[in-house]
C-alpha cells in the first residue's frame, strides 16, 4: 500500500496537460486544451484537458477523471500501478517490498504478459549487445544495414540464440511462468508440454504501446533460411495486450516529435523506421505487414492531422498509397503522398544518401493526393474509358472528405488540372455522396432490424430519484464542501455559534431525521468531509480527487467535472441560484422523495394488515402526510415533484 504522503507528492507534481500530452495532442482553447479523445472513435475534438482544476472531460463519450484515472483507463493499469507510473515519471520514490510467489500469482492476465514481456525484451537485447552469438549474427546484421549504436538502443533491438528453448528456459529459471510465456507468444507448447521459442535465431523489433510498455515483438530469420522462405518475419500472435492491426510501429519513439512537427511519415517497415531516425527524421511510423486499417488511422489522429505516406515506388507502394489516401482522407485528414525511386525504400535510399539530401528529398518531392492520383492515373492515358475511369476514381476520393470546404475545392482544383467542367465533377462527387449515404442508411436499417423493438421509455422510478438527488447532494459537497453557507448558527441550547458549511449542514439534516444515503460511497465521503472540515487548507474537492481510495477517487473525479441534473419532472426551478439555495432545495427535495417512497409503501401494506395492527401504520401514514404538506409549503414553487 503506498501511504498517503507519497499519494499526495506524486498527486502535487502530476500535470494533468504533460500526462495527457504523453498519449493525445492537445492545442491550448481558452483556460483549457482540447484534443481528440482517445476513448473513443472521435472525429472532432471533444476531450477537453483544465490545467486549473487538474481534470480531463470527453463531452461525447462522458470519459472523466484527474491524471491518474486517466492513466488506469488508457493504460489499463490498477490504481496502485499508475500511481506508481506517475511516480516514475516524475522521480518520486515509493517504497515497495518486492512481491511474493503466492501475490505474483494473483496478478492479472494483462499485468502478468506485461512483465514477461518486459523481461524478454531485456533479455533479447542483452543477448544482441553481450552474447557471442549474439553479437556475431544479431549485432553484426544491424551494423550491415548501417543501424548505428543508439539507434539499436532507442529501439531496443535484440537478438533470439538459434537454440529452440533457450529463451524459454532462462524464463523458466527466472521463476516466469509457462502459462504467461504461451499466453503473450513468446513460446509455443508441444503436446507433451515442453516450450519452445517462437522467435529462435532471429533478430528482434520490440512493438511498444503508446506508453512505451512492450506489447509484443517482431523477428526477422537472418542465414540461408531467408532464401525462398515464406516467413522471413514472424510477429507476436494476437494476445490479450497486443493485436498487431491495432499498433504502429515506432509509435512511442515519434510521438513527441509528431506533435511537435504536426506531421507524421507512415513507412512500411522496421528497418525504415529506424533509417528516417538516423537521418534525423523521427515523427515517423510503421504499419510492418499489416494492411492500414482504422484502428491505426485514428490512433495517429490523436497526434496530428497531418500525414506524408511515403512508400516504395514499385506497383505494390503505388497501391497501398492508393488504398490508404481514401482510409485518411474520410477520416478528416490531410494527405500526401511520396513514392522514393524505383528499387528504393525508406530503407535502402537513406543508406544511398546523406542525412541532409534525405530530407531535401523528402520536403521537395511530397505532392498532395489530387496530384499524386492525377499523376498515376491519367498519366498521359487517351483512351477515354480508362481516363473517364481515373477521373471517377479522383473524384470518389474528394467525395469522402467530411468537410465541405475542402470538397469544394478539390472540385475546383481538379476541374483546372485535368480540364473537366466544375459542374460534371460535382454531379459525379454528389452521386457517390448520395450513394454513401444510402448504404450507411441500410446497414443501420439492417442493425436495427436484429435488434429487439425498443422499449417505451419509462419514466425514473422513485428509487432512480433518491439516487440522482443523493449523487446531487454528494456533489455540492465535493465541490464546495468546505463552503460556509450558513454563520453564526447555535447547533444546541448553551452551545457557542459557528459558522456552519455546506458538507457540515448536509450531515447535521439528515442525521436529524435518522437518514443515510443509500450509496455508501455517498456515506463515506460525507462522513469524511465532516471530519476533516476544519483542517488546515483543507479543500473537498482536491481531497477526494486524490483519496487513496480507488472507488471514492473515481466518484469525486465524476462529480466534480460532470453537469448533473435531474429528470425533467423533478428538476428545481433555479430562480436562487446560490450555494445555500440549492443545497437547501435538494435536501427537501431529498425528503419529499423519500416520503413519497414510504407513503407508497404503505398504501400497498395497509390492505393487507389485520385492522388490529393498522392504528401504527395509520398513524405513519398520517405523520408523513403531514411532513409532505410542510415539505411543500416551505418548497413553495421551487420544485416540483410529480
Amino acid at each position: 500500500m503506498i501511504d498517503r504522503a507519497t499519494i499526495d507528492r506524486i498527486m502535487d507534481a502530476a500535470n494533468i496537460v504533460d500526462v495527457v500530452s504523453e498519449f493525445v495532442s492537445l492545442r491550448k482553447s481558452g483556460t483549457s486544451y482540447k484534443g481528440l479523445c482517445p476513448f473513443h472513435d472521435d472525429r472532432t475534438p471533444s476531450f477537453s484537458v483544465s490545467p486549473a482544476r487538474g481534470v480531463y472531460k470527453c463531452f461525447s463519450c462522458g470519459k472523466a477523471g484527474n491524471a491518474v484515472r486517466f492513466i488506469m483507463d488508457h493504460e489499463q493499469m490498477s490504481y496502485v500501478d499508475a500511481l506508481k507510473w506517475l511516480a516514475r515519471k516524475y522521480n518520486i520514490e515509493v517504497k515497495e517490498r518486492e512481491l511474493t510467489s503466492e501475490e505474483r500469482e494473483q496478478e492479472n492476465e494483462r499485468e502478468s504478459i506485461f512483465i514477461v514481456n518486459e523481461w524478454a525484451a531485456e533479455y533479447f537485447h542483452d543477448i544482441l549487445l553481450n552474447h557471442i552469438d549474439g553479437k556475431a549474427i544479431g549485432l553484426a546484421y544491424f551494423r550491415s544495414r548501417g543501424i548505428r549504436d543508439d539507434i539499436i538502443q532507442k529501439f531496443r533491438l535484440g537478438f533470439s540464440l538459434s537454440q529452440r528453448d533457450a529463451m524459454a528456459n532462462e524464463a523458466l529459471k527466472k521463476g516466469y511462468k509457462a502459462e504467461f510465456l504461451v499466453k503473450g507468444g513468446l513460446c509455443g507448447q508441444r503436446e507433451n508440454g515442453s516450450l519452445y521459442d517462437r522467435f529462435a535465431g532471429r533478430v528482434l523489433f520490440p512493438w511498444m504501446s503508446v506508453s512505451g510498455k512492450v506489447v509484443g515483438f517482431g523477428g526477422r530469420v537472418l542465414d540461408s533460411r531467408t532464401k525462398g522462405v515464406s516467413q522471413k518475419y514472424v510477429n507476436t500472435p494476437d494476445t490479450p495486450v497486443y493485436h498487431k492491426d491495432h499498433e504502429l510501429y515506432g509509435l512511442f519513439q515519434a510521438k513527441k516529435a509528431i506533435a511537435k512537427e504536426d506531421c507524421v511519415y507512415m513507412v512500411e517497415g522496421y528497418t525504415d523506421v529506424l533509417s528516417m531516425h538516423q537521418c534525423g527524421i523521427e515523427n515517423v511510423v510503421a504499419n510492418s505487414g499489416t494492411a492500414l486499417n482504422l484502428h491505426q488511422i485514428r490512433l495517429l489522429h490523436r497526434f496530428t492531422q497531418n500525414v506524408v505516406l511515403l512508400y516504395d515506388g514499385d506497383e505494390a507502394g503505388i497501391h497501398a498509397a492508393m488504398r490508404g489516401t481514401d482510409m485518411f482522407l474520410a477520416e478528416g485528414m490531410n494527405i500526401k503522398v511520396l513514392l522514393l525511386p524505383d528499387n528504393d525504400d525508406p530503407d535502402s535510399f537513406a543508406r544511398k544518401h546523406t542525412a541532409t539530401e534525405f530530407r531535401e528529398y523528402i520536403t521537395t518531392h511530397q505532392t498532395d493526393f489530387m496530384e499524386f492520383k492525377t499523376r498515376v492515373l491519367l498519366n498521359d492515358n487517351s483512351d477515354p474509358i480508362k481516363r473517364a475511369e481515373a477521373i471517377s476514381s479522383i473524384v470518389k476520393s474528394i467525395s469522402v472528405i467530411p468537410d465541405q470546404i475542402k470538397r469544394a475545392e478539390y472540385i475546383k482544383q481538379c476541374s483546372t488540372n485535368i480540364g473537366t467542367p466544375e459542374r460534371t465533377l460535382i454531379n459525379e462527387m454528389n452521386k457517390f455522396i448520395r450513394r454513401e449515404r444510402e448504404e450507411k442508411y441500410k446497414e443501420a436499417e439492417r442493425e436495427a432490424a436484429r435488434q429487439p423493438q425498443n422499449k417505451p421509455i419509462e419514466r425514473p422510478t422513485t428509487n432512480k430519484l433518491v439516487e440522482d438527488v443523493e449523487r446531487m447532494l454528494t456533489q455540492e459537497v465535493v465541490r464546495h464542501g468546505e463552503e460556509v453557507i450558513f454563520r453564526d448558527v447555535q447547533l444546541n441550547e448553551g452551545e457557542k455559534s459557528a459558522d456552519i458549511t455546506a458538507a457540515e449542514y448536509v450531515y447535521y439534516d439528515l442525521s436529524a431525521d435518522q437518514l443515510r444515503f443509500q450509496n455508501p460511497i455517498y456515506n463515506r465521503i460525507l462522513e469524511e468531509a465532516v471530519a476533516h472540515i476544519h483542517d488546515d487548507g483543507f479543500k473537498a474537492d482536491e481531497y477526494f480527487r486524490s483519496h487513496p481510495d480507488q472507488q471514492v477517487n473515481q466518484v469525486a473525479t465524476e462529480l466534480s467535472t460532470e453537469t448533473y441534473i435531474l429528470a425533467r419532472s423533478n428538476q428545481m426551478r433555479q430562480e436562487d441560484d446560490s450555494l445555500q439555495s440549492r443545497v437547501l432545495h435538494l435536501l427537501l427535495d431529498y425528503r419529499m422523495i423519500y416520503v413519497k417512497n414510504r407513503l407508497g409503501e404503505l398504501k400497498q401494506l395497509l390492505p393487507k394488515t389485520p385492522e388490529n395492527e393498522r392504528a401504527a401504520l395509520q398513524q405513519e401514514w398520517m405523520k408523513l402526510l403531514a411532513i409532505r404538506q410542510e415539505i411543500a409549503r416551505r418548497v413553495g414553487h421551487s420544485i416540483i415533484v410529480s
